[in-house]
């Protein structure tokens, strides 16, 4: 039914079957597929997806290219990424200038 909608454009469609590829749930596993989702649907401006990708690189240790996808989806409102960011910071893994410009931008 997702990749049905996502065929058609919808951007929750894409976010969903990010979460579905990465998390496994019901499809088989595939961690690259899940992010290529979520990247089209950030690219068209989906912020829980532009968020996802931000926790993913994250958890790789990516921390730099976990800020910027924060500070993106920060700057569109969401809340969670801009409490992300000053969690970052205060763990000295984003900087001051980060903080002050995902607050700026929210």
């Amino acid at each position: 039914l997702y990749t049905e909608a996502a065929e058609r454009g919808s951007i929750e469609a894409f976010c969903n079957l990010g979460v579905a590829y990465v998390t496994g749930s019901g499809v088989e596993q595939d961690e690259a597929k899940g992010i290529h989702f979520w990247e089209e649907a950030a690219m068209r401006g989906d912020v829980e997806s532009r968020y996802n990708l931000g926790c993913n690189e994250g958890q790789k240790g990516n921390f730099d290219r976990a800020v910027r996808h924060f500070l993106i989806s920060a700057k569109m409102g969401h809340e969670e990424s801009l409490n992300t960011i000053k969690k970052m910071c205060m763990a000295k893994l984003a900087t001051k200038e980060h903080y002050g410009q995902a607050l700026k931008g929210y």
